[in-house]
């Protein structure tokens, strides 16, 4: 359709007063009901419209008082309202509740202007109405529609968040509201989505179809309580502007819906069955590792004479040829046995290279860890973030070097007469980094011997403070494959923490020698 061409604007040469019969065909044509009555609402004129509208002609309602089109259900206020407005000869708008000549009911939106003369006296009353029952049914129906669908969404079992390209969360439902008090977090919805699609935000912003994934899970760790499982759904929604100046355009918004469904109690069965395969996993890892770790020690020890021995045919073979000759053969022969020792050290498993999460690694050591830690009398005070990034690691290889430090913690606080034992552990994001504490209400270890309790034997057991140091020197090694660092400080209570730290800029995939993939 070509657009309308703007009329010419012309200057006004003299104003032309119209003539009274203009006016009454305008009022008389025009499309809305209009009536004229006296100021005792007798009707005295009424338009074509109103004969449309009420179903009576102008002829059958001259001189008729406006009361006939009542249906006399209109709340007696409504009207008092009104009147109060016309005798202070102010207008008045709102609803009534009319009935057509056939007794068919019908809702009016209904202005009523007083017509004052130039006393100040009202002589008129000019009455508009228009039809609005179609209007009110649509509006009852989209209203309905709403609570309905606001009542099912709220009975869901499931949790629901629509977001805006901005991350602002406009509607929600019971289930969601629960996760605020439940997780302890401003917004469950950004919690979640900074678990399961950490970059959800540039996203959103400028490519919101690729923040549509399907049953993604986070893991929500809380220090009071066991850890809860959430499966994330999210798709994206398209939205009409409410704005005006969209009402010719295309003016599409586009939402993000989360749905959110607690997956915890399946989790929990899967977890208690992978728990007691993992522990069984461990403590074969121990043995096998304390093998290793005996039969190195033994190696290391009886290196050191037979070094001595050969020290001692070099100086003999200037003197004493033959005898010299005869101990090179017995250090010969010593040597061949000590290679086929060594040959008979397990190897450590070829444990895979996945994303980890360090919380549920942590999760892991406490469970394995409880009946030692009851056993004990200790109290653990358990600090996890509520959700972390993974890091690519060896998740065996993590377990035993968490399960060492807690095993080091109990073995202190276990020391006769100790009565303090609290064993505390936190998780936190730093800056680009993870960092885990592990830290006890034990004797600790002297300031300067803490340099040493990373070498291989060293121990603090036949003292009467200290760790035993079993499996530090395998931590540090296990933190050096990670590319993260360990070290060893007092606690607040006067203790030992272990504080762990593994970086997120960091790739460990080539030391570690595999593809997290």
């Amino acid at each position: 359709m070509p657009a309308i061409p703007q009329a010419k604007v012309r200057p006004v040469q003299q104003a032309t007063e119209l003539p009274p019969e203009v006016y009454r065909q305008a009022v008389d044509q025009a499309d809305l009901a209009i009536s004229i009555t006296d100021p005792e609402a007798n009707i005295l004129f009424a338009n074509a419209a109103f004969a449309r509208v009420t179903g009576y002609s102008g002829e059958q309602v001259i001189g008729m008082n406006e009361s006939l089109l009542s249906n006399q259900t209109t709340p007696d206020e409504t009207y008092q309202t009104m009147w109060r407005e016309l005798t202070a000869q102010r207008p008045w708008s709102g609803k009534l509740l009319n009935r057509r000549q056939g007794g068919e009911p019908y809702l009016a939106e209904l202005t009523i202007s007083p017509v004052v003369d130039r006393r100040g006296e009202t002589t008129h009353f000019l009455g508009m109405q228009r039809d609005i029952t179609e209007l009110h049914r649509l509006e009852r129906v989209v209203l309905n529609q709403k609570k309905l669908i606001e009542a099912v969404v709220d009975a869901a079992p499931i949790a629901f968040a629509l977001l805006d390209q901005s991350g602002r969360v406009l509607l929600d439902n019971h289930e969601y509201k629960k996760l605020l008090t439940t997780l302890q977090v401003n917004e469950p919805a950004h919690t979640l989505l900074d678990g399961v699609a950490p970059n959800w935000r540039e996203t959103l912003a400028e490519q919101p179809a690729t923040c549509v994934f399907a049953n993604r899970e986070a893991r929500v760790d809380r220090g009071a309580g066991r850890a809860q499982w959430l499966s994330v759904t999210t798709s994206q929604i398209e939205m009409h502007s409410d704005c005006a100046d969209s009402y010719f355009c295309e003016g599409c918004q586009v939402g993000l819906l989360l749905v959110i469904a607690d997956v915890s109690s399946l989790r929990e069965e899967q977890e208690r069955a992978r728990t007691a395969a993992m522990q069984a996993v461990l403590a074969d890892e121990e043995r096998t590792a304390a093998m290793r770790e005996g039969l190195t020690a033994a190696i290391f020890r009886l290196e050191e004479p037979l070094n001595v021995m050969a020290s001692a045919a070099a100086v003999l073979q200037r003197r004493d040829p033959a005898s010299a000759g005869v101990l090179q053969q017995a250090l010969a022969a010593s040597r061949e046995h000590l290679e086929l020792l060594r040959q008979v050290i397990p190897q450590a498993p070829r444990d895979i290279v996945v994303p980890v999460n360090v919380n549920e690694i942590l999760r892991d050591v406490l469970e394995i860890c409880t009946p030692r830690l009851l056993g004990a009398g200790i109290v653990v005070d358990w600090r996890p973030t509520a959700t972390l990034p993974p890091v690519i690691g060896r998740p065996l290889q993590l377990r035993m070097l968490f399960k060492a430090l807690v095993d080091n913690a109990i073995e202190a606080m276990s020391c006769k007469g100790w009565r303090r034992r609290e064993l505390c552990l936190t998780s936190a994001l730093g800056d680009n980094c993870i960092v885990v504490t592990v830290s006890d209400s034990g004797p600790g270890i002297p300031a300067d011997e803490r340099h040493k309790a990373f070498e291989p034997f060293f121990t603090g057991k036949n003292r009467n403070a200290g760790h035993i140091g079993t499996g530090l020197s395998r931590a540090q090694q296990v933190m050096a494959d990670h590319a993260g660092i360990i070290d060893i400080e007092e606690s607040e209570s006067g203790g030992c923490a272990a504080i762990v730290e593994f970086r997120l800029d960091s790739d460990p995939t080539a030391r570690l020698g595999g593809d997290p993939n």
